[in-house]
């Protein structure tokens, strides 16, 4: 067997009994957190434009858009991926060569599902699925360094996951994941420098062609089986040697994720955190600050931080700003906090953070970074300019797999998401929906998530046109 074939036959094997009870726990209140951010996109400029062109093109549809209408699950996969990743306030997996966002999967997998007449323990399953083999990939085959972006493990994760819930056999699950691989390796340059809408667009477009490949797959179509091991395959043109016993996995890999507490970059988690304490503290003036210098780990630095990604100063839109922990820390400190609010245009442009973010410098703390992923370290300190000075450190963050949300916590993260949307009887049944999906079918979820009003986004669209 090749190295796709054992992955294939690990994924067509696994079933919901291996779950153990706490990763179904984690794995609904990741779904929900997907769900939660999703719905709160939904009045964004890009994602609006891409709902204008979803509806367009059509489709079969055979898949619910989060927000009302149908598509295909390919199409549906991009547009409800783009929802979800848009605020950038998902879910994240932290390796020490690599940083990824399992949850990008879930739409995909939610399209396929519905398309099929999937039950919620199917979804369930196949969701564990992605999260097992993009962690997994992540462990042991980084890309970062090598120029390529996070999205490439991904290109394995959505066509495995997809495979399982449309019931593919082994052998089309394999061809499945040998089309999307080989097909689907994107450059790093999505996330260094000038940030586009890309930025947030990267992922839904590898989970529309991981869904594509499997209906390929589904259709007959066959790739190549030696993708990971073969003559310039992924080994060889990418990644390097690595290894993963497939058969001895498990479905365990979203307890070793997180959940973001604060609308941010993950690694910015804990700084922004220290930044709020400071916030509170007595004799503490924003209107008075002289300096802000944070101490962080290598990885933060490097991504957004002003280290190898690029410089995290010059800051216009709400994709830069998001990526720039000079930015955060400063809106932190203004604001008290960093939510969506924190990234409208206006906010973004104000003198306040403009002048103040040009005031934080970050530098890498080598014992900060021996401390990660186990740990998110970090120090910052304010000094004001009467010479006051207060200072904060924090190595965790409540949704961190030190601190990880219970269903209460992940609900209060959801409510004040959805609500302004949905209303409060909407968003208590999704939340419901999602807590009893291993008891429900998954039309019972998109028929739901086709009720969420179409005031809001009918309504920008309007303005943004």
């Amino acid at each position: 067997m090749t190295e796709v074939q054992k992955l294939a036959a690990f994924v067509h094997a696994a079933c919901f009994e291996q779950i153990s009870a706490a990763a179904v726990e984690q794995l609904k209140i990741r779904i929900l957190d997907t769900l939660g951010v999703a719905i709160a996109a939904l009045d964004a400029k890009p994602t609006l434009a891409i709902r204008r062109l979803t509806e367009s093109l059509g489709g079969n549809g055979a898949s619910t858009l989060i927000g009302g209408g149908r598509s295909a699950p390919d199409r549906a996969a991009f547009h409800n991926t783009a929802l979800s990743r848009y605020l950038d306030f998902m879910d994240s997996y932290l390796a020490p060569g690599e940083t990824c966002h399992p949850s990008d999967n879930i739409a995909a997998v939610l399209a396929a599902a519905e398309s099929a007449g999937a039950s919620g323990k199917d979804f369930l399953t196949a969701v564990a699925l992605a999260y097992q083999v993009q962690t997994r990939l992540s462990d042991v085959a980084p890309v970062r360094a090598k120029g390529f972006d996070h999205t490439v493990q991904g290109a394995y994760a959505v066509p495995a996951a997809v495979g399982k819930v449309l019931g593919l056999d082994a052998a089309q699950i394999a061809n499945a994941i040998a089309i999307s691989g080989t097909a689907n390796n994107a450059l790093r340059v999505t996330r260094t420098g000038d940030l586009s809408n890309w930025k947030g667009l990267a992922y839904p477009q590898v989970a529309k062609e991981g869904t594509y490949a499997a209906l390929l797959a589904r259709a007959g179509i066959t790739g190549p089986q030696q993708v990971f091991e073969g003559n310039k395959g992924f080994k060889e043109s990418i990644a390097g040697p690595f290894s993963i016993d497939w058969p001895h996995e498990n479905l365990e890999s979203v307890l070793r994720t997180v959940v973001k507490k604060h609308d941010a970059e993950v690694h910015s988690q804990s700084s922004i955190d220290a930044a709020i304490t400071i916030g509170t503290q007595t004799g503490f003036r924003a209107d008075a600050i002289r300096s802000v210098r944070v101490k962080t780990f290598q990885v933060a630095y490097d991504i957004i931080g002003g280290g190898e990604e690029g410089d995290k100063r010059q800051i216009r839109t709400k994709e830069a700003a998001d990526h720039s922990l000079p930015y955060m820390v400063a809106v932190a400190l203004l604001d008290g906090q960093v939510l969506p609010p924190q990234y409208t245009p206006e906010r973004i442009l104000r003198a306040d953070v403009q002048t103040l973010l040009r005031k934080v410098t970050v530098t890498p703390e080598a014992a900060f970074s021996a401390r990660f992923p186990t740990e998110m370290p970090t120090q910052v300190e304010v000094e004001l300019y009467d010479d006051t000075r207060f200072c904060v450190s924090a190595s965790s963050f409540h949704g961190h797999t030190l601190q990880p949300l219970d269903w209460n916590a992940a609900y209060g993260k959801f409510h004040p998401l959805v609500e302004p949307f949905t209303g409060e009887a909407a968003a208590a049944q999704i939340a419901r929906c999602v807590q009893e999906l291993d008891s429900r079918n998954v039309r019972d979820l998109t028929a739901l998530l086709a009720k969420v009003p179409l005031t809001h986004w009918r309504g920008a669209a309007s303005q943004a046109a």
